[in-house]
């Protein structure tokens, strides 16, 4: 989904009347970038940066990622992905499990198990049943493919640790938040809750 930077704006316009505690976060950063940026990655490329990102700090994700791609030749490609030797993955930091799961999903792409390429054409919940299907694919990857690849605007990703922390933090709560409660929190924000956790994340940066 392609959403212009003027509509953007209205949408987060919205959200500061809907909660006025976005207010500080929203005026120290830029206009939030979700469905706004084509993504240069195909979706499998997406997916498997995902899955690399899974419970690590992006820095570590990103160094790991760049040398995935230096392995698979230039470019990660399901046929490529298939073919490497699981000691070669974790050569490059990727974990057994972790590699377990990319390999899966480069077979799952091979026989049409997955419709990778056409991913854009379904909905969240077919998406989201698809891919976790997938031995070691979990509701986080799925949020994240849908926010950053697809553009998705109402994701709510509530099983990530940063969101319930930036939303803490913007509300200066003392105690941690459970996700089902911030799950509740998060309806008055539909059908844009993909940006408020854009915010969240934001305000985690902001020191």
């Amino acid at each position: 989904m392609s959403i212009s930077a003027t509509r953007m704006k209205r949408v987060v316009s919205e959200i500061r009347a809907t909660d006025p505690k976005f207010a500080p976060i929203i005026d120290a950063h830029p206009l939030c970038t979700i469905g706004r940026n084509d993504s240069k990655e195909s979706h499998f490329e997406s997916l498997v940066s995902a899955i690399i990102s899974q419970q690590l700090a992006m820095k570590a994700a990103d160094t790991i990622h760049g040398r995935l791609i230096a392995l698979s030749g230039g470019k990660i490609t399901p046929a490529r992905i298939v073919k490497l030797r699981q000691e070669d993955l974790r050569g490059v930091g990727v974990s057994g499990a972790k590699a377990k799961t990319i390999q899966g999903l480069g077979r799952a792409a091979l026989n049409g198990e997955v419709a990778v390429n056409e991913l854009h054409l379904v909905d969240d919940e077919t998406i989201a049943k698809q891919l976790t299907s997938l031995w070691g694919i979990g509701p986080w990857t799925v949020d994240m493919f849908l926010m950053f690849q697809l553009g998705r605007l109402d994701i709510w990703p509530i099983g990530d640790l940063g969101v319930r922390r930036g939303w803490e933090k913007i509300h200066r709560l003392k105690e941690e938040i459970e996700p089902r409660k911030l799950q509740l929190r998060g309806e008055k924000f539909r059908p844009h809750r993909s940006i408020v956790a854009w915010y969240c994340w934001r305000a985690i940066e902001n020191k």
